[in-house]
C-alpha cells in the first residue's frame, strides 16, 4: 500500500515542485528506510528497484531513479547496521524508538545523501555546471530529509 502511495505523491504532486529551480522533494526514498533488519537483501533490492523503475516510468527518468533507488537497496543494510548494536534484535524496524531522534536521523540523511549523490550524477552524468549540481544535490536533500522526518513523525503518530 506504501508502495503505491508513495509513486502517487510523487509522480503527480512532488515531481511538479522545484524550489528555486533545483531542489525537488524525493519522498519515495522512504520506502528503503523502514526495512527490518532481518529482511532479505534480494527482497529490498527488489522493492527499491521496483518503485524507481515505476518512478522513471512516470516521470521520464530512464533508469535513473532505478539505478539510485537499487544502490540504495544495496547499501541499505550497511547503512543500517552502522546506526545499530550489534546485539540488536533481527526484526528491529529503524523508527525514532528503536534506534533514537539523534541516530535515526542520521541513518534518513545517510540514505538521503547517497540517493541525491546518484541521482543527480547520473542524471546529469557530467560535472559542467558543478554549481548548479551542488545546488540541485544539497536541496534536494534538505528538501528530502525534513518530508521523510515529517512523515516519520506522521506515521509514529498513528
Amino acid at each position: 500500500m506504501s508502495f503505491i502511495v508513495l509513486v502517487l505523491v510523487q509522480v503527480l504532486v512532488l515531481n511538479h515542485i522545484h524550489l528555486f529551480d533545483c531542489a525537488t522533494p524525493l519522498i519515495y526514498v522512504y520506502l528503503a528506510i523502514p526495512m527490518r533488519r532481518d529482511y532479505p537483501r534480494w527482497g529490498v533490492l527488489l522493492w527499491c528497484f521496483s518503485i524507481g523503475l515505476c518512478i522513471d516510468i512516470f516521470s521520464n527518468t530512464p533508469g535513473v531513479a532505478a539505478a539510485s533507488m537499487t544502490l540504495i537497496g544495496l547499501l541499505q543494510p550497511y547503512l543500517l547496521s552502522m546506526f545499530i548494536l550489534r546485539d540488536s534484535p533481527d526484526d528491529l524496524l529503524p523508527t525514532y524508538k528503536t534506534l533514537g531522534v539523534t541516530k535515526y536521523i542520521f541513518y534518513v540523511l545517510m540514505i538521503v545523501i547517497v540517493y541525491c549523490l546518484a541521482f543527480f550524477t547520473i542524471e546529469v552524468f557530467n560535472f559542467y555546471n558543478s554549481l548548479q549540481w551542488a545546488e540541485c544535490v544539497g536541496g534536494s536533500i534538505i528538501v528530502t530529509s525534513i518530508l521523510i522526518l515529517a512523515l516519520e513523525n506522521l506515521v509514529k503518530r498513528r
